[in-house]
């Protein structure tokens, strides 16, 4: 299986100000590419030649691993984005964070709080267990919750490439201002 660029369901300079087209352009048409080209050289001849994604994150490791990581980290990181993004999740999604947290107040708190701690680079997210229960998972490098059996739905890049060009080191800042956009339809769906 070849695999592709995500295509964004937004222009590159549909989320200003919180994420530039500068960043866009170098996240997604740079970093995101590069990873795509590496895995496509690196499963050649291997037993993933003609593996989905989601399973090569599943059975993986090295560098298989964190190209194929990375590559499903950010097309679910991009696709979860809209310019008329913001607000809060309802149904379901609402229900269990609810459950989880008490309120989407402290949940985002809590996420925020993650991503913070998370030192070096990687990513937060919400995740759901089997029995749809909500959790916040800390992942280091191309980790995804996938493959500690669990399904991601919401996911906060922590690499500096994400924000460093609009925030610098403030990492922080970059993390609250992105629920600004937070496309919660696209994030329902995943629940």
């Amino acid at each position: 299986m070849k695999f592709e660029l995500v295509k964004l369901p937004y222009s590159t300079d549909a989320l200003e100000p919180v994420i530039s087209k500068q960043t866009i352009e170098f996240h997604h048409g740079k970093h995101l590419q590069t990873y795509v080209n590496n895995l496509n050289n690196l499963i050649q001849g291997t037993k993933f030649e003609n593996a989905d994604l989601e399973t090569i994150v599943k059975e993986s490791d090295g560098a298989i691993f964190n190209n194929a990581g990375q590559i499903l980290n950010h097309n679910l990181y991009f696709t979860q984005f809209s310019p008329t993004g913001g607000g809060k999740p309802s149904g379901k999604l609402a229900t269990a964070i609810d459950a989880a947290y008490g309120s989407f107040d402290n949940f985002q708190k809590e996420f925020e709080t993650a991503g913070a701690g998370l030192f070096g680079s990687g990513w937060v997210w919400l995740a759901k267990d089997k029995e749809g229960k909500v959790l916040i998972t800390k992942e280091a490098n191309a980790g995804n919750p996938l493959a500690k059996g669990l399904t991601p739905l919401l996911g906060f890049d922590v690499w500096e490439h994400a924000y460093y060009l609009d925030y610098q080191n403030r990492r922080v800042d970059h993390l609250k201002e992105l629920w600004k956009i937070i496309d919660w339809k696209v994030v329902e769906t995943r629940y």
